[in-house]
């Protein structure tokens, strides 16, 4: 009985889910899923829609079929339609002015099919184009949300360094407080060194405290954009590191953004759309052809109904609408012109884009080789301050003024690895390859 009990009570502690460990490919690959970020979400359904416009314009030129069954009980005032009695030279016959009831029985076929309207055809050319477009958008959209991701990914290893370097100056506290009470015990130290000691390890339990908020903050943000749970737990498996990028020209970089930019392609599918609508406004003063016919069987019963068809052709011939063509054609030029200038204003925001990124990533790499020297130069200062003060030929003031800095170079190196970082994926998503710089 004692046994079950342990295993009873035991069990809430066996079922508590493992926290999920993720690497920065996974949490992009489940930020850009169907399922993931919302605005993946919206992009998929607004291509729906675009297809769904494309069928509609379709529709326009493919052939319309109805049928229809209709049986009717009918009485007529012939006097209402114009026919007057007249008297007939029949004995006893008189024109009937009210008729019926009589009954009329009509099933029929009715068909329509455009032969030539160049203004539906060139809609629907634009529909496609919309459709590409709306393709395109999804592809910037994977783009931007997988450099989301990246970025509120860095935050939280950045958030997980900090923690771990407030641990570590806080262990390292610890032990300067140690060596200043043995210090003091051996009469080679005095009390304000001790307090000294102290204040700087509660100082440093306080920056702990606020490092693991900040954590605890980005650690939800970065759920927050992949569309995850937020009371999920996560383990992140990166770290903070430099990983040189290949030396390229700021040239081969423009070119490259230029042919691999989503946005911009999209941008230009936009452009095509509203010259083919433009296009499909003008055309529309052409004159169109249309075929029509019907065919079924009309009597006053099913049994008395006989065949009946109808075959014709229509041509319609634009003459006046009250000037509604010419403003929609004023409009629809306006519009493309607006796409122009969006696309060449689109293409000068990629120019510098890829300026400011190579430059921002020169930049994080300098202050990486300087971060890192400064750490080594750092750590030995420290280490040299505390022999001489075990060694009574200093006071504790150098070993924290050592101490201060080498926490400062802690954190310069953190802030100097993660502007690195994400200087590779600002220059990456420029470039329009963030899921690849990802892999």
């Amino acid at each position: 009985m004692r046994k079950a009990w342990l295993i009873l009570s035991a069990l809430p502690l066996l079922c508590v889910a493992a926290p999920l460990r993720l690497s920065l490919r996974r949490a992009v690959e489940m930020a850009v899923s169907p399922e993931g970020n919302t605005n993946i979400q919206l992009s998929g359904e607004a291509l729906k829609q675009a297809q769904a416009r494309s069928a509609e314009s379709r529709a326009a030129l493919l052939p319309d079929l109805e049928a229809s069954v209709t049986e009717q009980s009918r009485t007529e005032n012939l006097a209402a339609l114009g026919l007057q009695a007249v008297a007939l030279p029949i004995p006893g016959f008189h024109f009937p002015t009210f008729v019926g009831p009589f009954s009329t029985f009509d099933a029929r076929a009715t068909a329509t099919q455009s032969v030539f309207d160049f203004g539906s055809i060139r809609r629907y050319q634009a529909s496609k184009v919309g459709v590409s477009a709306a393709k395109s958008d999804i592809r910037n959209t994977d783009e931007q949300v997988a450099a989301q991701v990246a970025r509120a990914y860095l935050a939280a290893v950045k958030a997980d360094t900090d923690v771990e370097t407030a641990q570590a100056n806080v262990t390292l506290s610890d032990a300067l407080l140690t060596q200043a009470n043995n210090q003091k015990t051996a009469g080679t130290g005095t009390g304000i060194e001790v307090t000294r000691a102290r204040v700087q390890l509660a100082n440093d339990r306080q920056q702990l405290l606020v490092a693991q908020n900040a954590r605890r903050a980005a650690h939800l943000q970065l759920l927050r954009v992949m569309g995850l749970r937020l009371d999920t737990e996560i383990e992140l498996t990166d770290r903070l590191e430099y990983a040189p990028v290949d030396a390229m020209t700021l040239e081969q970089a423009g070119q490259q953004a230029l042919r691999e930019r989503a946005d911009l392609e999209a941008q230009q599918r936009r452009e095509e759309n509203a010259r083919l609508s433009a296009s499909a406004t003008k055309l529309e003063r052409l004159p169109s052809l249309a075929a029509f016919g019907d065919y079924g069987s009309i009597g006053t019963g099913l049994d008395s109904s006989l065949p009946t068809r109808t075959i014709g052709f229509q041509v319609k011939v634009p003459v006046f609408d009250g000037g509604r063509r010419d403003a929609q054609r004023a409009e629809s030029a306006s519009q493309y012109r607006a796409e122009k200038t969006r696309t060449n204003d689109l293409k000068q925001q990629i120019e510098l884009d890829v300026r400011l990124a190579l430059d921002e990533l020169k930049s994080a790499e300098d202050q990486v080789k300087v971060s890192k020297e400064g750490l080594e130069l750092s750590q030995n200062e420290l280490a040299q301050a505390r022999r001489r003060y075990e060694g009574g030929v200093a006071n504790s003031v150098e070993v924290t003024d050592a101490q201060t800095r080498l926490e400062r170079a802690r954190d310069n190196q953190t802030a100097a690895l993660y502007a690195y970082n994400v200087a590779r994926i600002d220059l990456a998503q420029a470039m329009g390859k963030v899921r690849a710089a990802v892999q």
